[in-house]
């Protein structure tokens, strides 16, 4: 019974927040084009500063706008006012993040604001609060409720200003046409970086390093093959080598259960016949989003010159995950 109780109390949250952010969606406005365009028309640094969860919050939008093309650097609230104002340069803009808009460190900031000068952005939880009144741009972050039972961690609230920065650092990258070889530049490391960086060629299995299968071959042909080079298929070619189909280990399976005798059976007959390919130009983003933005995912890719049609190697989904450019 108690574990039945913290499923429902665990979705029950989640619900409650995701109907906060669909909430906050709604309420988008031209405040928001206008904050885009007072951070976008600056040509230094945007500064981002709460307390607090806020303040964590304040911190994930900072890395956020970052890798998607905005400088943006994070102000702890309370070192503020203790010498961290150094931070600023004349005519950088201020993002805060309070859920009460009426946080004492940020309002104490406020003077100094205005005399750089620095334009003001609020993510606030109040639209009527001391803060919202002094901003030049405020985006509503009001919640109806907390997602905890007794309605006092800030969850949904949190959730919802974080998603508030989200949308600024989408609409922003929108603004300056920052596109996928952009966010590559910024990422050199890590997965994610490496799969933008690099190409499906940089990373394929060649020639010599493939199981190669002619249509008319004996099934035992072709697992001898795979068995020599277990890269998890085979790439059946014609003529020039072009790609006529593809055996998976899957298919060997398969071809094993439905036939009691396999030694009349051909590549042909156990093949995939015209493949999902890759061009070896393309990025491993890209063979990554085809290998599995489908309802069923596939493990290995053949790679075909689109020019000659000439299968050119294999790219396996365990070679994106793991990439880094052959010698």
């Amino acid at each position: 019974m108690q574990g039945k109780q913290h499923l429902e109390a665990a979705r029950r949250a989640m619900l409650i927040e995701s109907e906060a952010i669909t909430r906050a969606a709604h309420r988008l406005d031209g405040n928001l084009s206008s904050a885009v365009d007072l951070i976008a028309s600056h040509p230094g640094k945007l500064v981002v500063t709460g307390l607090g969860k806020s303040g964590h919050i304040a911190r994930k939008i900072v890395a956020t706008l970052c890798s998607t093309g905005t400088p943006a650097v994070f102000l702890h609230a309370a070192e503020a006012s203790h010498g961290d104002l150094g931070i600023y340069a004349p005519g950088d803009p201020t993002l805060m993040i309070s859920k009460s808009g009426s946080t004492s460190e940020l309002l104490a900031m406020l003077p100094f604001l205005r005399d750089l000068p620095s334009s003001s952005i609020g993510i606030l939880g109040n639209i009527a609060s001391p803060l919202a009144s002094e901003m030049d741009v405020v985006l509503d972050a009001s919640v109806e409720r907390e997602a905890d039972p007794e309605n006092v961690a800030p969850t949904a609230s949190a959730i919802v200003a974080l998603s508030l920065g989200h949308a600024l650092a989408i609409a922003l990258m929108r603004s300056r046409n920052f596109g996928v070889e952009d966010f590559g530049r910024f990422h050199p490391g890590g997965h994610l970086g490496r799969s933008v960086r690099l190409t499906v060629r940089e990373v394929l299995h060649g020639p010599d390093q493939v199981a190669w299968a002619k249509p008319g071959d004996s099934l035992k042909q072709v697992v001898i093959a795979m068995t020599h080079r277990p890269l998890g298929a085979a790439c059946v070619v014609g003529a020039n080598d072009k790609l006529m189909g593809l055996i998976t280990d899957g298919d060997l399976r398969r071809a094993l259960q439905t036939h009691d005798d396999i030694r009349e059976l051909r590549a042909a007959d156990v093949m995939t016949a015209s493949p999902t390919t890759i061009d070896p130009e393309a990025r491993l983003l890209d063979a990554l989003r085809l290998m599995e933005d489908r309802p069923s995912q596939i493990a290995v890719l053949p790679v075909v010159d689109p020019v000659t049609a000439q299968c050119v190697g294999l790219l396996r989904l365990h070679d994106i995950y793991r990439a880094e450019p052959r010698p």
